[in-house]
């Protein structure tokens, strides 16, 4: 695909304002994705600041997170669901729109819970379990870690 071509998506995307586009000519493709500005700049910040801080206590605090999940699922009916990567929490689409599930909401194999950001890529994380949520452990905006416990279904 030519760079000028590539160059009047971009331009495209800015003046029209939508959030992405994807556009496929034979066997090339190409995506562009605007990311969303305000709140979560603000919290990604402060969270890289503290890092060489944070890192020991993070070291210690390894073993607490994996046994977490074993904590809280110990009913025979609970599932918990993990956080598959490190990254940023967002429990919606977009800062203005309906979380994909909340507190009581029934879900079935394979539904959208939450998105998490990863090196500036969504990553939708679907629930491996049918049934009824029955607690949300992460905020929006809050970074997760790799194992963290993210949800409860029963």
């Amino acid at each position: 695909m030519d760079i000028r071509k590539v160059k009047k998506l971009i331009e495209l995307l800015e003046e029209s304002g939508i959030a992405e586009i994807e556009i496929k000519e034979g066997e090339e493709a190409v995506r562009i994705s605007r990311m969303p500005t305000g709140p979560m700049i603000s919290h990604a910040v402060p969270t890289y600041a503290p890092a060489p801080v944070a890192a020991p206590v993070a070291s210690v605090a390894a073993p607490a997170a994996a046994a977490a999940p074993a904590a809280i699922g110990r009913g025979a009916k609970e599932h918990v669901v993990a956080a598959p990567m490190v990254g940023t929490f967002y429990g919606a689409a977009s800062p203005g729109a309906k979380p994909f599930v909340e507190i009581g909401s029934e879900v079935k194999e394979g539904q959208v819970l939450c998105i998490i950001e990863a090196m500036k890529m969504m990553n939708q994380i679907e629930s491996d379990k049918a049934g009824k949520v029955t607690a949300i452990m992460a905020t929006n905006g809050d970074p997760v870690e790799f194992g963290q416990p993210l949800f409860v279904i029963e």
